[in-house]
């Protein structure tokens, strides 16, 4: 339930009179006590009401019961102070803004101007306790949750959303608008996002080939990564809104384990056609001048595209979307 300190003096006098009322009409025989649905896995619980200001003011304070990992939880109907550390990209979509969340997330790229003024909780993945305690948080969502559930459900409720388990924008904001009550929110932000998805992978069909394969990489300086489709740096736009290939070869590893460290010998293995490759300190002129590397047909013909961490790490909703259009733009420039 809320706390009393988020209603005014006058509201409170209001509800107490109105329940006051309500409990009349109920001893009368006249009351009815209803549970409405707000989607699978989320029931909202309301109070015996039979007029519409009542049950506005009931809402606000009421609660709805949401299923979890953790088991059910009762959570506000309307939290007003949310602590979120991971999926904000889906709560700015829904115009849901936190008190408080991570300093890295606070510093993405794609959202960050949306986050002015919001407390820094800590580290992603280790948070600090003392700080979300002073921001009284009504509700906290994080992804992280197998070390720390026990101590931040003691504060306020906890959702816990392992990463993964939500796998795509569509999932992502269709979970988070049934939470919040905002279907329509979300089904008007998804029905954009597809378009500007669409125009993006139309625009890449017309000048890239269908069987043309792409490498999510990422540079160590003395070791290479590649990535699958739902590991950030580029994965989410290319492998799933563009809808591109990996190597035959190296293709369901990939996709199965997400992710493989490479040595100089084996890049020339999992480097296809076009390569999108996280790197902050090397050009694609040192590319060019690198042995190894200058001797790969992604290389040799410019179909390499770089860009820093700070912009390929992401893979929240905004991020995707962002990134999908970028690397449209250049796809269909260089071809």
């Amino acid at each position: 339930m809320f706390s009393l300190h988020y209603f005014s003096r006058k509201r409170l006098i209001l509800i107490t009179t109105m329940l006051f009322m309500a409990f009349m009409i109920s001893a009368c025989g006249t009351g009815e006590t209803g549970n409405g649905s707000n989607g699978e896995g989320v029931q909202t619980t309301t109070a015996n009401s039979s007029q519409a200001g009542e049950a506005n003011s009931v809402e606000e304070a009421g609660v709805k019961t949401v299923s979890t990992i953790n088991g059910d939880i009762e959570i506000p109907v309307n939290p007003q102070r949310i602590v979120a550390e991971e999926y904000l990209g889906s709560l700015i979509a829904l115009d849901v803004i936190p008190v408080g969340a991570p300093g890295l997330t606070i510093q993405n790229y794609y959202f960050k101007d949306f986050l002015q003024g919001i407390e820094d909780i800590g580290d992603y993945g280790k948070p600090s306790i003392e700080k979300i305690v002073a921001l009284n948080p009504d509700l906290i969502i994080t992804g992280n949750g197998e070390k720390t559930y026990e101590q931040l459900s003691k504060i306020a409720p906890t959702i816990v959303i392992p990463y993964g388990d939500l796998k795509n924008a569509q999932e992502e904001l269709t979970y988070f608008g049934e939470l919040f009550g905002k279907e329509e929110e979300a089904k008007t932000w998804l029905e954009a996002y597809d378009r500007r998805i669409a125009e993006a992978k139309a625009k890449v069909d017309a000048v890239v080939p269908a069987d043309a394969t792409f490498s999510i990489m990422e540079d160590g300086e003395k070791s290479t990564w590649v990535y699958g489709d739902n590991f950030g740096r580029g994965g989410q736009p290319v492998y799933q809104a563009l809808g591109r290939k990996p190597p035959s070869g190296i293709a369901a590893e990939i996709m199965e384990k997400q992710w493989a460290e490479l040595s100089a010998e084996m890049v020339s293995q999992y480097a296809g056609d076009y390569i999108i490759m996280t790197a902050n300190t090397r050009t694609i002129e040192d590319f060019k001048a690198d042995p190894i590397w200058s001797t790969l047909s992604a290389v040799k013909k410019g179909q390499m595209y770089i860009w820093p961490e700070e912009r390929s790490w992401y893979y929240d909703p905004l991020a995707v979307l962002a990134q999908t259009e970028e690397l449209a733009e250049w796809l269909s420039k260089k071809n």
